[in-house]
């Protein structure tokens, strides 16, 4: 089977975008497809023009890294994530790689947009679809608030509604130690939580995926935590 036939493969990632230590997980997800690495930092739009000028200046070296040509979409906005213009760049798309900042605005921004068109249309047609951190959360069908679980969020981009991820999952459980139970919180059997560690990625998807990169991701249940080093193989079910 071509690379290009089908959906491509999906990365969650939990931290290390554009780094160099990432650099082999974004090439495994370039292999066999189009040179060309479409990179969005919308998530990082509240954080202010400096961090988003940052992430894509890392995507740009990532990309020199890999040999590859670096698409920058600026996507500030909703009207920008409508643009024909803009969306029409997607096209050609070997990688495409949301990154970190704001979940709930990264999903606001793009859902049913004509960039996010474009975006699950190169995907389904054999393009890698990657989200790290905040672009993680969002693929999902639901991105909630840490501060009001039961009360805060948004809908996500729901390209994987079975699932819900914690990103930056070793860090995280350091500092807020019932982080876990506020995304569980309510705790419904059938969507896989999923924590995923610092520069560590689960690729593969729908349903099945491989963990990739320096430490483990991490099955959540209400019962306590599973724990997946790199190299094993996972099965999601969908819904």
């Amino acid at each position: 089977m071509s690379a290009m036939a089908g959906p491509g493969p999906i990365a969650l990632v939990g931290s290390g975008e554009y780094l160099p230590q990432m650099a082999d997980i974004e090439a495994s997800l370039l292999a066999g497809r189009p040179t060309r690495y479409v990179q969005l930092a919308t998530a990082a739009v509240p954080d202010g023009p400096s961090v988003v000028e940052r992430w894509h200046n890392l995507g740009i070296e990532q990309a020199q890294r890999l040999g590859v040509e670096a698409v920058i979409l600026d996507v500030n906005d909703r009207t920008d994530a409508d643009n024909p213009d803009v969306a029409e760049r997607v096209a050609g798309a070997g990688l495409v790689y949301l990154s970190g900042g704001n979940p709930g605005f990264l999903a606001d921004t793009l859902r049913e947009t004509a960039v996010w068109a474009a975006i699950v249309a190169a995907w389904q047609s054999g393009a890698a679809l990657a989200g790290c951190s905040a672009g993680a959360i969002a693929m999902t069908s639901w991105v909630p608030s840490l501060r009001h679980p039961r009360q805060g969020g948004t809908n996500g981009l729901a390209v994987l509604p079975h699932l819900r991820v914690i990103p930056h999952f070793d860090f995280f459980t350091k500092r807020v130690p019932d982080l876990v139970t506020r995304f569980l919180l309510p705790y419904d059997p059938a969507i896989t939580v999923l924590g995923i560690d610092e520069e560590t990625a689960l690729v593969g998807g729908p349903s099945d995926w491989t963990v990739m990169g320096r430490q483990s991701v991490w099955r959540l249940t209400s019962e306590g935590r599973e724990q997946l080093p790199a190299g094993t193989s996972v099965i999601t079910p969908t819904l």
